[in-house]
């Protein structure tokens, strides 16, 4: 009886906890397909916020721009997040690792404020020293995003690498192996379920910030949260709902995929030692 009550207990919560996450995504959908104005009253199913949205080229070009720049923020992020990660987890006597590892977590706990404030004045003096760059636009936010996403990149594929057999890499390297082809032929292909999760959190980090992008971007670059903040703050249109129906949908399609094409490859490398 202990047990099923406890189980029940259980349940209940996750149920509880699972509506409270995703019951206002659900209602956003629902009233997305709202033919009234206003945003709050329900007049009817209809799908002309759709059509609309299609229509505003302000807000595509917004998420043409923001989806570039999460891109390549987010293979960037990958590259030097993986790098610091195998630094820190493989030279472990290296000077300076301490220091190099506190430096990389970092932007984990600082103000987001303060990283856009500290970028702002460093494209600003770089422009006045060597001419670049000229206009802030897409090109700052990139570097800017590529900074603070690749901590998080580091943090995960870091956890993964500690957890790597190190046996399988030196028997690689005994049998003729250089550390470089080590590297992408036994522990790539092991860490690349971190590299896709790192690759999509960096992705969703880059895609959702306003505060650093608001900071270093210019007039020619507004990305989709900066175009959605300063419609929000004139009143709140059903576009903007139709708009977080299709992002939800697309979200949720990734993480899908890349569950999917995890599993699979982790089901693959389980079954390979039997075969």
């Amino acid at each position: 009886m202990v047990k099923s009550r406890s189980f029940s207990f259980s349940k209940v919560m996750l149920i509880l906890g699972l509506l409270f996450l995703y019951l206002p995504m659900f209602v956003l959908i629902v009233y997305s397909f709202n033919a009234s104005r206003l945003v709050s009253v329900w007049a009817g199913f209809s799908t002309h916020w759709y059509g609309e949205l299609f229509r505003d080229e302000q807000i595509l070009s917004a998420v043409w721009m923001s989806l570039r720049i999460a891109f390549y923020s987010a293979s960037m992020a990958v590259c030097l997040g993986t790098l610091c990660a195998f630094v820190i987890t493989r030279f472990k006597k290296m000077r300076g690792r301490t220091l190099l590892s506190s430096m990389i977590t970092a932007p984990l706990v600082m103000p987001e404020v303060i990283t856009g404030l500290s970028l702002l004045l460093l494209f600003v003096q770089m422009a006045q020293t060597i001419g670049w760059p000229v206009d802030r636009g897409m090109a700052t936010i990139w570097i800017a995003h590529t900074t603070f996403c690749s901590a998080y990149v580091a943090v995960v594929v870091s956890a993964r690498l500690q957890e790597v057999d190190r046996s399988i890499e030196e028997a690689a390297m005994d049998l003729g192996c250089t550390p470089l082809k080590t590297f992408f032929v036994i522990t790539l292909p092991v860490i690349a379920p971190a590299l896709v999760s790192g690759w999509l959190l960096a992705f969703t980090l880059s895609l959702d910030d306003l505060v650093i992008a608001s900071f270093v971007s210019g007039p020619g670059a507004t990305t989709l949260p900066m175009v959605v903040f300063s419609s929000v703050r004139m009143g709140v249109s059903p576009k903007i709902n139709a708009l977080a129906t299709l992002i939800i949908l697309a979200v949720s399609l990734i993480a899908f995929i890349a569950w999917y094409l995890m599993r699979r490859a982790e089901r693959k490398r389980l079954q390979t030692p039997d075969a």
